[in-house]
């Protein structure tokens, strides 16, 4: 799953970036610093690999992940191709979900791009502009539907949902704030609307604020609003501390993030609400060469599961023999599990659960 961390420029966003990747993407203080989009990954936090770690001391562990892309700072106007804005909007097109990075904090020495620090302002504009570029995109589809439909009666359908979508971008509305059925987002899933990404706002405060009520903090408070109304998430981070923590040695962190007064790093929190956001969880095999984490969708079959490891696990796919993570614990090894019998055998049509530990029965 791939994620695109996107702003105005100088709010922050190359700084959180080099925070979840530690892969160095050029930070500066103007805008444009980032001109090539920064592809890394951060594994999606999860104690229940430490524990079967521990269980199986197994060769390596490897947690799952999820991939950022770091897309520069677009301004008034990208959707015209003002900043470079038609390349970087085309980099979002390719994310499976936006990182919106706001600035809520006062700095004298970092320049703000319009002067003053306005989240209403600062998301208005970014979310004008993929608005923009969808108006133009719908309005395409919408004549080349209208051909189709001279030869082809069904294309009618999709004609009236791009109506129905056009006249909300209109309005100066995104696209993923309306309801849709079924049917509808079926044929959306081809038409690559950039307001219609699933969203979460990071309100890049400043180091006082981490561990605080941020009820305090305007600039949050307005932001919070916005997403409420949008129904998109939220959460806060000091990227210039993330940064810092990210250098830490693991024993290092955990007694920096003590000194702070918060269980985990606002990067921990950012990856596990991109993998709520997207609907994932994660299913675990264990054995004497690897602990792993999968991600897969919610509602995903054993199957399906299975041919995330391989593609001959799916095809040949036998039974699935799974017991729940806490189970697991309660038993202390996967023998004592079967012995007791709580190691369940399951067939194709088992949806996965998160925190299943699963082996895989195939032939091929």
């Amino acid at each position: 799953m791939k994620l695109g961390i996107v702003g105005l420029p100088n709010v922050g966003k190359s700084t959180l970036f080099n925070a979840i990747t530690n892969a160095g993407a050029e930070s500066a203080n103007y805008p444009f610093c980032t001109i090539e989009p920064n592809v890394g990954v951060a594994a999606v936090p999860d104690k229940r690999l430490d524990v079967l770690t521990s269980m199986y001391n197994p060769k390596k562990t490897t947690p799952a992940v999820i991939e950022f892309v770091d897309i520069a700072g677009l301004v008034k106007g990208a959707s015209q191709g003002e900043g470079l804005g038609n390349k970087f909007l085309s980099h979002i097109r390719e994310v499976d979900a936006v990182v919106h990075v706001v600035r809520c904090f006062e700095n004298d020495d970092i320049i703000h791009v319009s002067g003053k620090v306005d989240p209403a302002s600062d998301v208005e504009t970014i979310n004008l502009e993929l608005i923009y570029s969808d108006i133009e995109i719908v309005e395409r589809r919408i004549e080349r539907a209208k051909k189709i439909l001279k030869g082809d009666k069904s294309a009618q359908k999709e004609i009236d949902l791009l109506e129905k979508v056009l006249a909300l971008l209109n309005d100066g509305k995104k696209a993923n704030t309306a309801e849709y059925t079924k049917d509808e987002l079926d044929i959306l899933k081809d038409v690559p609307l950039l307001s219609a990404k699933p969203v979460i706002y990071v309100a890049n405060v400043n180091e006082d604020s981490i561990g605080k009520d941020l009820s305090q903090n305007e600039y949050y408070m307005k932001l919070k609003e916005i997403a409420d109304g949008e129904k998109s998430g939220i959460i806060s981070i000091c990227a210039e501390l993330e940064e810092e923590i990210a250098s830490l040695e693991e024993g290092e962190k955990h007694g920096f993030l003590k000194e702070l007064g918060i269980e985990q790093s606002g990067l921990d929190n950012l990856v596990s609400a991109c993998y709520d956001l997207l609907g994932l969880i994660s299913f675990l095999t264990a054995g004497a060469d690897e602990v792993r984490a999968w991600t897969i969708k919610k509602g995903t079959k054993a199957p399906q599961a299975a041919g995330k490891i391989h593609t001959d696990f799916e095809r040949g796919f036998i039974r699935a023999e799974v017991i729940s993570f806490d189970e697991l614990v309660k038993c202390g090894s996967t023998a004592a599990a079967k012995e007791k019998g709580i190691m369940r055998s399951e067939g194709k049509d088992y949806v996965m659960q998160d925190g299943d530990v699963v082996l895989f029965r195939f032939n091929v």
